[in-house]
């Protein structure tokens, strides 16, 4: 269902059955990885997170490791930040 790069592809999946009966299956929310932070971004007005990550990871969907490096859930709360840890795209 996920590529293998995205950060739920190892996360697994549970089944949730809603007040009607109806039966959905649910993606876990995964664990942040544990990441070393290689620097700092200062974001300039309206940078978006996929144009901070293609520059430090050369791949523009791997935004999520920079939620992952600055223990936001997800781009939206990270959004805010206006210094952003970049991680060692190595792992």
């Amino acid at each position: 269902m996920f590529t293998s790069n995205s950060r739920y592809a190892a996360a697994g999946t549970y089944q949730v059955t809603l007040a009607d009966g109806t039966v959905v299956t649910v993606t876990r929310a995964p664990r942040p990885r544990a990441t070393r932070l290689v620097g700092w971004h200062r974001r300039v007005d309206d940078e978006r997170l996929d144009v901070i990550a293609h520059r430090f990871t050369r791949d523009a969907t791997q935004a999520w490791l920079l939620c992952d490096a600055n223990d936001a859930m997800s781009p939206d709360a990270l959004g805010v930040h206006d210094v952003i840890g970049i991680p060692d795209a190595g792992k």
